[in-house]
């Protein structure tokens, strides 16, 4: 919004220039002055707040033009959400508070479209690599309501959305296990159950932010 606003009063500017009368000169003045004010608020702006700089990089380096994006840089956006495929690797528990520390926290898989998209991009990036999902299940009894249920990492149990495992996991199974995404060749059966001490790479996710 504000680029677009410095774009306006620059035609502006250029359209007065082409009348020579004394009132359209002082306009002129009025605008150059009103856009270099506008300009140095702009600056200030993310001065004051350095935040935003991960959302609105600089795309044009000669006239400091930014691109925003409601995604910090890095952050893949689908839906409403932002994600971030790791380079590195971790077992479960230190991806998950890699994620926390960025604001977010290993992705949580709730539509069929949602791990369409983590699977493609999975297979664009990975190199054949596995990525941790929000999945856990603690050690106990399976079933349903029990303490040693799938559910993600925010705590909402697995079963009150789509699954897409290669084989169900089985539910007598009395260490704690958890999920990690690996691109095979069908999106639908791509999750599998793994010991959470493996080291692997991981998905993380976040909100987006407001572009108002």
């Amino acid at each position: 919004m504000v680029t677009l606003l410095l774009t306006l009063c620059l035609v502006q500017i250029t359209l007065m220039f082409k009348s020579t009368s004394t009132p359209q000169k002082t306009k002129v003045r009025d605008l150059t002055d009103r856009l270099e004010q506008l300009n140095q608020s702009y600056q200030l702006l993310f001065t004051q707040y350095p935040a935003l700089n991960q959302y609105c990089t600089v795309s044009n380096t000669t006239t400091g033009e930014r691109e925003c994006s409601p995604c910090p840089l890095g952050w893949l956006p689908q839906g409403q959400k932002c994600f971030l495929f790791s380079g590195d690797r971790s077992d479960w528990l230190s991806g998950q508070y890699r994620c926390l520390a960025l604001g977010g926290a290993t992705a949580t898989v709730r539509t069929e479209e949602e791990q369409e998209f983590v699977w493609r991009t999975a297979q664009r990036l990975s190199q054949g690599d596995s990525y941790w999902l929000g999945l856990r299940r603690a050690g106990g009894e399976g079933g349903e309501g029990g303490e040693g249920g799938w559910r993600w990492g925010d705590g909402t149990p697995l079963d009150t959305g789509p699954e897409f495992w290669e084989r169900v996991p089985d539910s007598t199974e009395t260490r704690e296990q958890c999920g990690r995404l690996t691109p095979v060749d069908n999106y639908r059966t791509s999750w599998f159950v793994s010991r959470c001490s493996n080291q692997l790479r991981r998905i993380c996710e976040r909100r987006q932010a407001a572009m108002q």
